[in-house]
């Protein structure tokens, strides 16, 4: 498959999916939260596939190894936010080994990505 367009990357596909699951997984959380740890984990999540978007529309491999940095750095970001969620009882523990799961993932492809680049 040819890549047209970051969209046909297989890890902004994964990262946005990986938001809607934050965004699902963090509806019922308590109101008190809304400004916290909501707000932080939808920030955190919506910045992994953005980054890459826009690393990828720089079209050159310093910046785009950047993004992709910052892309893996929210996702790390993000991870400490579950253990959070985990230890305060927002999240059940098949919930949230799901989510790390995914993260470990995507953290792993852009790593493999980042190596490809250099």
């Amino acid at each position: 498959m040819t890549v047209k367009s970051y969209k046909d990357l297989l890890i902004w596909q994964r990262s946005m999916d990986l938001v809607e699951s934050i965004y699902q997984n963090t509806e019922e959380f308590p109101s008190k939260e809304i400004f916290g740890l909501i707000s932080q984990m939808r920030r955190a999540a919506v910045s992994v596939p953005s980054n890459i978007a826009e690393g990828y529309g720089r079209q050159s491999t310093g910046s785009y190894s950047q993004f992709l940095l910052i892309a893996r750095g929210s996702l790390f970001e993000l991870e400490t936010q579950i253990e959070i969620c985990l230890r305060l009882k927002y999240f059940k523990k098949v919930e949230s080994e799901k989510l790390l799961s995914e993260i470990l993932e995507i953290s792993k492809m852009i790593s493999s990505l980042i190596s490809k680049l250099h």
